[in-house]
């Protein structure tokens, strides 16, 4: 009998489907991967870089970082972020635990001054904005010292601590500035105006400094009557006119 021709066998034209599936499945996988990384917690980002830091090269210092939008003197509470003040998060290296600061958007540090300074926003004692500069907190003078004096009264311990707890939280640098209004003074203890705003810029940091805020992140500057925020032309503007200011510098 004749033996039967093998038939030949057909070539497959769908062999490009194998193909054309493993691009789409690794074209999938790429977009999880992107949105995951879209998604990625800054803030404890930054901390375990900090920590793999610490623990490959124990010399090496961890990073200390140093919006333009005002930032309403109402008590603002509409926004998703926690409330009252941020815990500092622990991390352990060997036997010692390492504590880190949180590093916020200056929004949500705002936030959390309106919350720890409610009540004296609300009866004018104290403003908080937001520029280019930072966030401002303008604190009347009279809510802090005598007049013609530099020395903290007790009602500046409650305002004061709010601000210090606040700052224990996060990391950015702080410059206290002391302004007063134009009437000139001549004392003994304070020849002028310069002496005296710097006098209570400086009893501000001393106090911040007892409360725990690392020295090396504050500056006391006494700038006088040279930066006045209205006219000298009542004694309710010029009232306005005498204050601290802490100012929270944003990351560079």
């Amino acid at each position: 009998m004749a033996r039967k021709r093998q038939e030949e066998d057909h070539d497959n034209h769908e062999r490009w489907l194998v193909s054309y599936a493993d691009f789409v499945t690794l074209l999938f996988a790429f977009f999880v991967v992107m949105y995951s990384l879209s998604q990625v917690n800054e803030g404890k980002y930054r901390v375990l870089s900090d920590a793999l830091l610490q623990a490959f090269k124990p010399d090496a210092p961890a990073s200390t970082p140093k919006v333009v939008s005002s930032v309403p003197g109402a008590h603002s509470r509409g926004a998703l972020v926690p409330s009252g003040i941020v815990p500092q998060l622990a991390i352990r290296h060997g036997d010692e635990v390492v504590r880190e600061r949180a590093r916020l958007p200056l929004n949500q540090i705002a936030v959390m001054l309106n919350d720890a300074l409610g009540s004296q926003i609300e009866s004018g004692k104290v403003r908080i904005t937001q520029t280019v500069r930072g966030i401002t907190v303008d604190i009347n003078a009279s809510a802090l010292f005598n007049s013609a004096e530099a020395l903290l009264h007790p009602e500046a311990n409650k305002i004061l601590g709010s601000v210090a707890e606040v700052l224990s939280a996060v990391e950015n640098e702080v410059e206290v500035e002391g302004h007063t209004d134009n009437e000139p003074i001549s004392t003994a203890q304070f020849p002028s105006n310069w002496e005296l705003s710097g006098a209570r810029a400086s009893s501000v940091v001393r106090l911040f400094i007892e409360r725990g805020i690392a020295p090396a992140r504050l500056t006391a500057v006494g700038y006088a009557d040279t930066r006045p925020q209205e006219a000298n032309n009542s004694p309710e503007s010029r009232g306005r006119n005498r204050r601290v200011t802490v100012l929270l510098r944003p990351e560079p």
